[in-house]
């Protein structure tokens, strides 16, 4: 090759490469096939307990349904009163977690000095640590009994209700949404917050013209992630929410079940592995796979849509 003229690419590629990094390739490629022969483990487990379940109950039953008794002497397969319960208890968590999280976001993006940032950050992130179960007792003792004592008219929140389950999972799901929002923001380029300053923009005008928008999929990720481990929580909803599952909670001061906790209380052994009682906790168990996977599918394409590319 003569000196000085260029090399090419595939020449530097295989120049650069490392004895481990065949090592390395290997073990990525492992972890995603483990990943996705899990994912249909999962998929397979779920599904022939589910279809013997349904050639015993009608789906429509099952969808249309307004008693969930199962594991009563007179049975009903409605799963309605658990969907409503999760739905009840997932909301209450994402209007509490949204509005904190990225606020939070913002002000450790935007605000906050490079020291106070480090030092909130990893404050914040511990919270994400805390089991789920002391979330739980959490809520039943301390959250639960200010409410009944704050709530303004007669009709007081049950011992064991949604309301308070979603609070405290809306809490917990602060620093899920918090962080990985202040990642995407932080992503965005300094020259686009420069361009907006250069014009004359207030700190408040960059942050919301400027970074949320260039951060929108970002956040959308975050918040999703933070539904979806709203929807598959099961300590906080056991403890706080209650198991109540015989009729449609239409108020969040009421106790119920959600589709999480339901599984959580039917799974514990004391049902036969070959009866119909047992069937139910995969029922749900699908039910609750196909809202998540469908709220994933969500986010993928809303963070497709809003993806910003950057040079």
């Amino acid at each position: 090759m003569t000196p000085g003229a260029p090399v090419p690419a595939a020449s530097v590629r295989r120049g650069r490469r490392r004895p481990g990094e065949r090592i390395i390739e290997g073990f990525l490629v492992l972890a995603a096939v483990v990943s996705i022969a899990t994912t249909i483990g999962i998929i397979v487990s779920l599904l022939f307990p589910t279809v013997e379940f349904f050639g015993e109950v009608s789906i429509i039953e099952f969808v249309t349904g307004t008693q969930w008794t199962p594991l009563f002497s007179i049975k009903q397969y409605g799963v309605l009163p658990l969907l409503v319960g999760t739905l009840w208890v997932t909301l209450i968590a994402t209007v509490i977690a949204v509005p904190l999280g990225i606020g939070a976001a913002i002000y450790l993006s935007e605000y906050a000095h490079p020291g106070t940032r480090k030092f909130l950050k990893p404050i914040l992130e511990v919270l994400a640590g805390i089991p789920t179960v002391v979330y739980g007792f959490f809520a039943l003792t301390f959250l639960n009994p200010i409410l009944i004592d704050l709530w303004p008219s007669d009709g007081k929140p049950e011992f064991q209700n949604l309301l308070v389950a979603g609070i405290a999972m809306g809490i917990m799901i602060v620093p899920t949404v918090a962080s990985l929002a202040e990642d995407a923001m932080s992503a965005v380029p300094q020259s686009l917050r420069e361009g907006a300053y250069a014009l004359a923009s207030t700190k408040m005008q960059v942050a919301t013209r400027v970074v949320v928008p260039g951060a929108l999929s970002g956040i959308v990720a975050a918040i999703v992630l933070g539904v979806s481990r709203a929807l598959g929580e099961t300590m906080i909803v056991t403890i706080a929410a209650g198991l109540k599952t015989d009729g449609i909670p239409w108020s969040p001061i009421d106790g119920a079940a959600t589709m999480t906790s339901f599984i959580a209380g039917a799974a514990q052994g004391d049902l036969p592995v070959d009866s119909l009682d047992y069937l139910t906790i995969f029922a749900v168990g699908t039910t609750l796979f196909l809202f998540t996977f469908a709220l994933n599918a969500l986010s993928i394409r809303l963070v497709r849509k809003f993806r910003e590319v950057y040079e």
